[in-house]
């Protein structure tokens, strides 16, 4: 293995946004506007292969196969963003399961609700599923839950009860039980 420490960051680097493919761009806008909270920054748009600016760009990133695409800019609450891909040549193609653990590369997103319960009601309300039990991260603590989802277009989501800091750092403890 390469010496990485020539190349430690100076500081943590932020996550600017996550790609998301769907078969329906429309309704996935719909649905994470209204399920997740995002908010709507851009589109949707159209990107095609034959366009004078985009096209060039969009082929030496996808692929000399790619030929036109819907897309849309959304933005999470704490300033994350969600860019949503409609592939309409060549079409999307869904992923059967959703979870491919084994596979190399990025497999879900994670959001942080206090009321996952709430939001895994709202996730199987809407169309999507719930693919796991809502779970104690802490075995020792029933507040700090989580639980994996799917959204409608087969992209999988796991809900936090708490930040990633929070579940994994350093994390307040519990309320004490009241005294009887």
């Amino acid at each position: 293995m390469p010496d990485l420490a020539p190349f430690k960051a100076t500081n943590p680097i932020a996550i600017n946004h996550i790609g998301v493919g769907v078969d329906d761009l429309n309704r996935a806008i719909e649905w994470y506007c209204t399920v997740l909270g995002s908010v709507l920054l851009k589109g949707p748009f159209e990107v095609r292969s034959t366009s004078p600016y985009d096209g060039p760009m969009a082929v030496d990133v996808l692929g000399p196969s790619f030929r036109h695409m819907r897309q849309a800019h959304l933005l999470s609450v704490n300033g994350i963003g969600i860019e949503l891909f409609q592939l309409l040549d060549p079409p999307h193609v869904r992923r059967s399961p959703s979870i491919q653990f084994w596979t190399n590369g990025f497999f879900h997103i994670c959001i942080t609700d206090s009321d996952v319960e709430g939001i895994v009601a709202r996730i199987t309300q809407t169309g999507g599923q719930q693919l796991s039990k809502i779970w104690r991260i802490h075995p020792d603590d029933p507040l700090y839950l989580m639980c994996y989802c799917e959204d409608p277009f087969g992209n999988v989501i796991e809900i936090y009860s708490h930040t990633y800091e929070q579940m994994y750092g350093v994390r307040a403890p519990s309320p004490a039980p009241p005294s009887v």
